[in-house]
């Protein structure tokens, strides 16, 4: 009976995580549809409301395409000084461009620059075509992958952001395809710059988003709004010890509101929270009975030291293990055993599995025979 209640312990903690919109928005965050903020490293959400909300986004969808073309660069479909020649599919495309014409030659930097900062449709379509042959093979990308992150409140219909009825993802899924951004260090020159121009200096380019000239702790993504989506912007900031927040704003009524917000909501971040590391250490973890296994006990450890979000008033993490009296064999190495949960007082901050250091094989005839003739052989 004992045993199995401490398994039932460990159901128990699953539900308690730390629970999510822990700083209290500002007016110009609840004036929006929905918003959210989350650490970048860890991804806790500190901050959400209607988080999970299908929404039109605008062309906000535009970071998804990014997100693929930093990708391919970054597994060599091309570099940076590649140029790449536009087809016939740059005639004709609507909304903001820089004025392609078929067999313009543009470095894909150029291409990039017009996309993050001018939203250039047509520069995108060819950064698209060159991905996969085609800008619907590209949008049957942007799609898998999307799924692929677990964005499962996400469909896109074109890498540009037109307005679809039925195109729409969330805040939540937004602030993931931020995150996953954020680790493309060649991408944060673009998305930090304002102004800029391309076409030998004949195509100016300036970013809807003006915190990239304002806000000096920002390091992306991109500002938008359209008569259906509202006014829309997922900021990302960072400061001088590495710690980045993530916002997410959708459905602001204004650009004001909307860049406002975000602002706000990642300052707020930085001056509540901290992250720091669990560091447990595994020399408290003493080795776990095994039943029926070739040896008697088992090395346990925790699967990986993690970084935790917490108040920046918080000083230390108590700690408590969940573990069972013994294991039967066979034992796999990396095994899930038991968790340990760590704790800010009585709140449950995260919880890390606990695993199996090595294998234990069950208990054969042979491996007695061999262990009892060798003591008999002494």
């Amino acid at each position: 009976m004992k045993r199995l209640f401490r398994l039932f312990a460990a159901i128990l903690l699953i539900g308690t995580l730390i629970p999510q919109g822990a700083i209290a928005a500002d007016e110009s965050a609840e004036a929006a549809q929905a918003y959210l903020l989350v650490e970048q490293a860890t991804g806790t959400v500190l901050a959400c409301k209607n988080a999970d909300m299908p929404l039109n986004c605008g062309y906000l969808s535009k970071l998804m395409s990014l997100l693929l073309i930093a990708e391919d660069i970054e597994t060599g479909k091309f570099r940076l000084d590649t140029e790449l020649t536009a087809s016939e599919s740059v005639r004709g495309i609507k909304g903001a461009v820089i004025w392609l014409e078929p067999s313009d030659r543009l470095t894909v930097e150029e291409l990039l620059k017009s996309v993050i900062i001018g939203n250039a449709n047509d520069a995108m379509t060819v950064l698209a075509e060159a991905s996969e042959r085609s800008v619907d093979g590209f949008v049957s990308r942007m799609n898998s992958e999307a799924f692929d992150m677990g964005l499962r409140n996400t469909a896109f219909y074109s890498p540009y952001g037109f307005y679809n009825e039925r195109e729409h993802s969330s805040a939540r899924d937004i602030a993931e395809i931020c995150r996953a951004l954020s680790r493309y260090e060649f991408l944060r020159l673009f998305f930090r710059t304002w102004r800029d121009f391309v076409k030998g200096g004949a195509t100016e380019l300036v970013s809807e988003n003006t915190l990239s000239r304002t806000y000096e702790r920002h390091i992306g993504f991109k500002a938008c709004h359209s008569d259906e989506a509202g006014y829309c912007a997922a900021e990302g900031g960072i400061n001088d010890a590495g710690m980045c927040f993530i916002s997410v704003v959708l459905g602001a009524p204004d650009v004001e509101t909307s860049l406002n917000a975000a602002k706000k909501l990642i300052n707020r971040g930085f001056t509540d929270y901290k992250v720091t590391a669990t560091m447990f250490p595994d020399e408290m973890l003493m080795p776990l009975k095994v039943r029926g296994g070739e040896g008697s006990a088992v090395e346990i450890r925790i699967r990986e030291q993690m970084g935790i979000v917490m108040p920046r008033g918080v000083t230390e993490l108590g700690t408590v293990t969940v573990l069972p009296e013994y294991i039967t064999a066979p034992v796999k190495k990396g095994q899930r055993i038991g968790l340990a949960g760590f704790y800010s007082g009585k709140e449950l901050v995260c919880e890390a599995d606990i695993v199996a250091a090595d294998d234990v094989a069950s208990l054969s005839y042979g491996f007695v025979f061999v262990k009892t003739l060798a003591k008999l052989l002494k």
